[in-house]
């Protein structure tokens, strides 16, 4: 193990002992003192902790508590990126609970396996719509005929779910201004395209924004900076619209998805073998120089490494847009995510970032 790991490891476990040795003598002393301005007697160590863990299964081993269910009948939910991923095992669920999908495919045009999928389907309730997000006027064509195409156009659009998504990698230096443009035009751009083109027939129906982030929407990370600008701004776009919202009756949810590269296929090892090429030939000479090929080919397995690891099924995913949409009272932002990059997500967007950084980097 290298020096750096071995830190890491003692900074760890350094942090979890000090969390608890607070915890176990801070936590009483704490209580106590707020015992006694309340005029109260005094509490234990023993009922410290069984509050502590008490807190800790309402707000983590819990299962989601129920919150009411909207009637499905008669209600249409768009959603985007349907060729495959999410978007593609999304639409064949909704549609399975009742819903109208129209199911928005960059490739249903020049025939795509997912788009051929879903309209052998052969249901008025599936929809499938060419959809390149980054046009504008595949956007509004797409928007026009979801509005022509509803049951009841008075009663508006039940729900979108901006899932179109493409990723790409590589360090600062190496990735161009092109790649930080092109994805953020699909990932950000065309969220807030899309999301704008449909809002009066959402505001309409009272209905639901779901828009998928990520966990790189919250937390930074090495060799990520193109993905992780798109996805920050889809938070920020999220967060904006809830506000605004908020008086016409429309709830607006973020989901974070972790790590599902192996269950999406956003990545693969061709592709990112492909992209690691196009990334080495394409930088400036001085950049190859000063980083050297040992460290660019170290930084590349790494990437190579997460396509085969995290989850492998999208399930978790799609139990939290379903819930989204079908809930009453939907959550504000949904964490589908390993349990270790929840914990990360948690320390690094709420410890000081002096403290995260020595922890993870």
């Amino acid at each position: 193990m290298a020096p750096v790991s071995v830190f890491r490891v003692a900074l760890l476990v350094s942090f979890s002992v000090f969390l608890t040795v607070v915890l176990g003598f801070g936590l009483p002393a704490l209580l106590n003192a707020a015992m006694t301005m309340l005029g109260l007697p005094e509490t234990s160590v023993t009922e410290c902790i069984v509050l502590l863990y008490l807190v800790f299964v309402l707000c983590v081993a819990t299962p989601r508590i129920p919150r009411g269910l909207v009637e499905v009948k008669g209600k249409a939910v768009f959603i985007t990126g349907c060729d495959s991923g999410f978007g593609h095992a999304l639409a064949k669920h909704l549609h399975k609970l009742g819903f109208t999908v129209f199911a928005g495919c960059l490739l249903k045009d020049k025939g795509g396996e997912g788009a051929k999928e879903l309209e052998e389907f052969h249901s008025d309730r599936m929809k499938v719509v060419q959809l390149d997000v980054c046009s504008e006027e595949q956007v509004n064509q797409a928007a026009q005929y979801i509005k022509d195409n509803l049951e009841d156009s008075e009663r508006g659009l039940w729900a979108v779910v901006n899932n179109a998504s493409v990723s790409m990698f590589g360090e600062v230096e190496f990735t161009s201004m092109d790649s930080y443009k092109q994805v953020s035009e699909v990932n950000l751009w065309g969220t807030i395209r899309i999301t704008k083109a449909v809002l009066p027939l959402i505001r309409r129906a009272k209905g639901r924004v779901v828009n998928v982030a990520s966990m790189y929407g919250r937390i930074g990370n090495v060799l990520r900076s193109p993905y992780c600008v798109s996805k920050y701004g889809v938070e920020a776009f999220s967060d904006c619209l809830r506000y605004e919202m908020k008086a016409w009756g429309v709830k607006v949810s973020i989901i974070e998805p972790g790590n599902f590269i192996a269950a999406t296929s956003i990545l693969t090892r061709d592709s990112v073998a492909s992209m690691a090429n196009k990334l080495w030939n394409e930088a400036p000479s001085n950049v190859k120089e000063d980083y050297g090929k040992a460290h660019f080919e170290r930084h590349m397995a790494l990437m190579r490494s997460y396509c085969s690891c995290g989850h492998k099924d999208v399930a978790p995913v799609m139990d939290d847009i379903t819930d989204a949409i079908m809930s009453r009272r939907p959550y504000t932002r949904y964490n589908p995510m390993e349990p270790h990059w929840w914990i990360r997500m948690q320390l690094v967007t709420h410890l000081p970032g002096a403290i995260s950084d020595l922890l993870y980097f």
